[in-house]
């Protein structure tokens, strides 16, 4: 009972800031169902679509750390609420599109930089402000289990606005969800009237003195770098899943459920791994996720696909999916603080979007170029067994602990 009053407070923000991610990362997730009917419609590649959704990671990216370092001078809710609106701005953009330039500038670049600002590494730093430290790593895991639940909303309005009415319609019924992000956001927002919760000599610290301290911390710039593959593998299922599924002959539906069943299994993953990074080493689990991962593509691409095998395979994909959030997050605060928490994120978060743009474009190069996504799944099965692998081994090395705090 005492845990419970002791989240009371916060539990607006907590709110807002689930609700925020839901819709954010649902919609996002959701827009490989529009490759072929929109590339079709406009006369465009499977590349030039893939184009636009890597140049939304590269903004995503770029941009997040920079957010992460105003939010602590500008507050969090203009940064949130101003994401929203342009999300939704984005989304116009692409409904109305008719070739290649509104294609990039809105589901590329204007979703992009909303992204920074109303994704995981936003709603995980706002989530963490309100909470005890005791129940940090189990809420964070709540907030990124709400983040799945967008996608079970959204795939399924989407493909049946697509089915039905066209792909424009399915991407108005987007911009109705992405409004609704407005008020969330703003609700979140509210984290911006509460101090830090026993604030450390670490929170002392400038930005480029929390920068410096995190890139010579050798465990910290592992997990960026391991952080490539997360963003490669995820992104490349949600851009060319739906694609790869029509070359094979599949009902458009499965698409949808198989994006279902990975938000609603993601549910699961992320209050599983929320709750396990709160008793084990948080960056052991996150290498066990990269190897699982892999394993699951391993034996999924290398069967003819069936229902059965899809569903199963998403169910797989969507438990490791999200549960990375509250790992890194968690870990980050663990070891530099709160107040540069969503700013070194940000930074470990560049690498991660690195992999989502080679997820994405790649991809879709890969099968311009040769017919076929077996070069592409066989490159993210390697590297991320490779990178699950050393991020457990630099784990169980000699793990130095972050220099102490800069005198001001």
């Amino acid at each position: 009972m005492n845990r419970l009053q002791a989240l009371r407070p916060g539990l607006p923000i907590l709110i807002g800031a689930s609700l925020m991610l839901s819709l954010a990362m649902g919609i996002r997730q959701s827009l490989g169902i529009f490759l072929q009917p929109l590339t079709q419609a406009t006369g465009l590649s499977v590349s030039d679509f893939t184009l636009a959704i890597a140049l939304q990671n590269v903004a995503w990216g770029v941009l997040q750390p920079l957010a992460g370092a105003w939010a602590v001078r500008l507050g969090f809710r203009p940064l949130m609420v101003g994401g929203a609106a342009l999300y939704a701005l984005g989304l116009v953009l692409l409904a109305t599109a008719q070739g290649m330039g509104a294609v990039l500038l809105g589901g590329g670049l204007a979703i992009g930089a909303s992204l920074a600002a109303t994704g995981s590494a936003f709603a995980l730093a706002v989530a963490a402000r309100p909470v005890p430290t005791a129940m940090r790593s189990t809420v964070l895991g709540i907030v990124s289990a709400a983040g799945s639940v967008g996608a079970l909303i959204a795939a399924p309005i989407g493909q049946g606005l697509v089915m039905s009415l066209g792909w424009r319609a399915g991407l108005w019924g987007f911009v109705a969800l992405a409004l609704v992000m407005l008020p969330a956001a703003w609700m979140a927002g509210r984290v911006d009237a509460l101090p830090l919760l026993k604030p450390t000599a670490a929170d002392e610290r400038s930005a480029s003195e929390a920068l410096v301290v995190a890139l010579r911390h050798p465990v910290f710039v592992v997990m960026a770098v391991a952080y490539f593959v997360c963003g490669m593998q995820l992104v490349f299922l949600t851009t060319h899943l739906p694609s790869y599924l029509a070359i094979c002959g599949m009902d458009p539906l499965l698409s949808a459920q198989a994006l279902g069943t990975i938000g609603a299994f993601n549910v699961l993953g992320s209050l599983f791994f929320g709750w396990a990074g709160g008793r084990w080493n948080k960056l052991v689990l996150l290498g066990g996720i990269y190897v699982l991962r892999s394993l699951a593509l391993l034996w999924y691409f290398t069967h003819l696909p069936t229902v059965g095998a899809t569903l199963v395979f998403a169910a797989i994909m969507g438990f490791l999916w999200l549960g990375v959030a509250p790992l890194v997050t968690g870990w980050i605060v663990d070891t530099f603080g709160l107040r540069w928490q969503a700013m070194l994120g940000g930074v470990a978060f560049v690498s991660h979007q690195l992999g989502s743009v080679i997820g994405a474009f790649g991809g879709g190069l890969v099968y311009d170029r040769l017919g076929s996504y077996n070069a592409a799944w066989q490159f993210g099965v390697s590297l991320g067994l490779a990178a699950g692998l050393l991020q457990i081994a630099i784990v169980w090395g000699r793990v130095p602990k972050p220099p102490p705090a800069f005198s001001a």
